[in-house]
């Protein structure tokens, strides 16, 4: 495999070319042309070595898939969120990769946040070209997730139209693990447009899971990796 080498504060680091990242869909056609049925289904990649995230079709909910296993999160009726394993379901986008190995990559200490996240890895992968999938595991200090609750039946035509109907989870001081992907490239197919990274949160006892908009961490008390 070909080998890229990166300088950060002095010190290179030498990675392989990464997993390959397979965008389906794309997050502009959901949110703002409407475009809410499922285009991919869960059980037909759902297999070890897998990891993707993306909404539940209609935008009822979230799918997060950890090494080809499928949790999905939606709102009970009473506003709560329960997360299910399971892969008959679809996304109508969704990013995903094969991971066959993890390639951990020491995170500085003024890594606290999503955006400082986002700026180190944008700084770390700044001579690649291609996105790339990755996973944060730890204590997570403070994550905030959204779950997409659309009702049935309701028209979208806008991301503000979207995230009207999103509930969203706090989770202090648990341990759990990020699912995230890269790119410079892919804005408003699998990442907003203000920002390089899309990640979703589960928590270690898997019964939180979701979009994460908040993120406070401490960096010597998790585990940053990048997939190849």
């Amino acid at each position: 495999m070909k080998s890229i080498v990166i300088s950060i504060a002095g010190s290179l680091l030498a990675w392989s070319l990464h997993a390959q990242v397979i965008p389906t869909g794309a997050m502009r056609r959901t949110m703002w042309e409407g475009q809410l049925a499922g285009l991919i289904a869960m059980d037909s990649i759902a297999k070890p070595g897998m990891y993707g995230i993306g909404p539940l079709e209609h935008l009822w909910g979230e799918i997060t898939m950890v090494d080809g296993r499928c949790f999905v999160s939606y709102v009970l009726p009473d506003g709560t969120v329960k997360v299910e394993e399971r892969s008959d379901v679809k996304a109508p986008f969704f990013v995903r990769a094969t991971v066959t190995r993890w390639e951990p990559v020491t995170l500085p200490s003024k890594v606290v946040d999503l955006p400082s996240l986002d700026a180190f890895l944008t700084e770390w992968a700044k001579t690649s070209t291609e996105p790339f999938t990755f996973r944060l595991r730890g204590l997570v200090v403070d994550a905030h997730v959204h779950v997409m609750n659309v009702p049935p039946g309701t028209a979208i035509n806008g991301q503000d139209e979207a995230h009207a109907h999103q509930v969203v989870v706090h989770d202090r001081n648990n341990e759990g693990t990020l699912v995230g992907f890269f790119s410079t490239k892919h804005k408003a197919v699998f990442t907003h447009h203000d920002t390089n990274i899309h990640a979703h949160y589960i928590s270690w006892d898997q019964k939180l899971m979701g979009h994460l908009d908040v993120l406070r961490i401490d960096p010597a008390r998790v585990v940053l990796e990048v997939g190849q």
